[in-house]
C-alpha cells in the first residue's frame, strides 16, 4: 500500500530533510512523499517552521531544475521558484534518498491552474460565453497550454524518475474559488457557477468543430441564461437537482448537451498525451474530485489512458468516503491504482 503526504519544498527546507523523513516514516507511518513540483499562489501558516510562521509562495512556479532542451521553442516557459534556485533542488535530494532506502517519491504537479502564466499568455486561457478570460486557468484545448504541460511531465519524469506523478488540474476549472477575493453579489447557484465555467475560447470552439460539434448555439444559450441571472433580484434555481442530476439535466437543449459531452475530449486526450510522454517507470495519476466531471474529467475514460486516480475525500463522513471509493473503483476498473486524499485540517480531521 502506498501511504504518502502532500508536502511543500519550503517545509523540507525549513525543517530539514532528515527531520521530515523521520516524521513521515516513523511518526506518520508513511512510505512516500508527494512533493509539490509545480504550484500556484497561496498563504500558508507555518506552525512547525523555525524560520517563519507565514509563507507566500510565488505564483505559478516550478520546484525542480528543468532541462533547457525540453523547453526550447515552446511559447509558454516555466519559472523556477526562488526557494529552489537559492535553496537547492529538494526533489533531487528526495530521489537520492530514495535510492539509499528512503521513502518513495511522488511529484504533485499542478498543470493548468496558473495565474502567472495566464496573465502572460491570455490567448491560452479559458474564456466564458462572453469572451471574458479566466486568467487562473490555461485551457486544455489550447495547443500552447497542452505543450507546456507535456513538457512539464516529460521533464520531471525523465529527469528525476519519480515513482509517480500526480496531475492536479489537467482540466477546466470552476468559476468560484479559483482566484483571490472573489465577489459575485447575486448568489450564484451551482448550475450558474457551472455555466460561467464553460469555456468558449477559440481553441475550444475550433476543436469542437473538428469533432462535429457546433459551439455557437451552446454559447448563445449560456449567455442568455447568465444575462437572466444577472437581472434577477434574488437567486433562483433553474435546475434544482444539479449537480446530482449530472449532464442529463441539459438534455432538453441538445446543442448545449452535445457541447458538454464533447468537453470531456480535450481533458482525456491531454491526460493520454501526458502518460505517453512520461518515463515508463513513472506512474501517471490524476487528482480528482467527487464531481470531477464538472471540469471535463470523465473518470472512466481517463482510467483507460493513465495509471489511476487519487480521489479527494475532503470534508466527508466515513460513509461518503466509502461511496466515493466504490464509485471510483467501478469507473477505473480493477487494474488501476485508486487512492483517496485527505486534508489533515482541524476540525475536518479532529482525531
Amino acid at each position: 500500500m502506498q501511504l504518502s503526504m502532500w508536502t511543500y519544498p519550503w517545509d523540507i527546507q525549513d525543517l530539514g530533510l532528515e527531520t521530515v523523513e523521520r516524521d513521515i516514516v516513523q511518526r506518520a507511518g508513511l512510505n512516500m512523499i508527494s512533493l509539490a513540483t509545480s504550484y500556484h499562489a497561496g498563504r500558508f501558516l507555518q506552525p512547525r517552521s523555525p524560520r517563519r510562521k507565514a509563507y507566500f509562495p510565488e505564483d505559478g512556479t516550478i520546484y525542480f531544475k528543468p532541462s533547457a532542451a525540453r523547453w526550447a521553442d515552446l511559447a509558454i516557459q516555466p519559472k523556477v521558484a526562488d526557494v529552489i534556485s537559492e535553496g537547492g533542488d529538494v526533489l533531487g535530494q528526495l530521489v537520492r534518498r530514495r535510492e539509499q532506502g528512503g521513502p518513495g517519491v511522488s511529484c504533485w504537479t499542478v498543470c493548468l491552474h496558473n495565474t502567472r502564466l495566464g496573465m502572460l499568455h491570455p490567448e491560452a486561457v479559458t474564456r466564458n460565453a462572453f469572451g471574458d478570460p479566466n486568467y487562473y486557468n490555461l485551457c486544455p484545448s489550447h495547443p500552447d497550454a497542452r505543450a507546456y504541460v507535456r513538457a512539464l511531465v516529460a521533464d520531471i519524469s525523465h529527469g528525476y524518475k519519480p515513482d509517480r506523478i500526480e496531475l492536479e488540474s489537467p482540466s477546466f476549472m470552476g468559476f468560484a474559488h479559483e482566484y483571490h477575493h472573489e465577489k459575485d453579489g447575486v448568489g450564484l447557484t451551482p448550475e450558474e457557477d457551472f455555466l460561467l465555467s464553460l469555456c468558449f475560447c477559440p481553441s475550444c470552439v475550433d476543436r469542437a468543430a473538428k469533432a462535429g460539434v457546433n459551439a455557437e448555439p451552446a454559447r448563445a444559450l449560456v449567455r442568455q441564461w447568465i444575462v437572466e441571472t444577472c437581472e434577477r433580484a434574488v437567486p433562483e434555481r433553474r435546475f434544482p437537482s444539479f449537480p446530482a442530476s449530472g449532464l442529463e439535466v441539459f438534455g432538453p437543449w441538445p446543442e448545449l448537451h452535445a457541447y458538454l459531452v464533447w468537453r470531456f475530449e480535450p481533458v482525456t486526450s491531454l491526460i493520454a498525451e501526458l502518460r505517453e510522454v512520461a518515463h515508463p517507470v513513472t506512474k501517471v495519476l490524476i487528482i480528482d474530485l467527487k464531481e470531477g466531471w464538472l471540469g471535463g474529467c470523465d473518470l472512466a475514460a481517463v482510467g483507460k489512458v493513465c495509471d489511476g486516480a487519487i480521489l479527494c475525500a475532503y470534508d466527508m463522513q466515513a460513509e461518503d468516503v466509502a461511496s466515493l471509493v466504490t464509485d471510483g473503483r467501478a469507473a477505473l476498473g480493477a487494474g488501476k491504482f485508486l487512492g483517496t486524499g485527505y486534508r489533515l485540517f482541524y476540525p475536518e480531521m479532529a482525531g
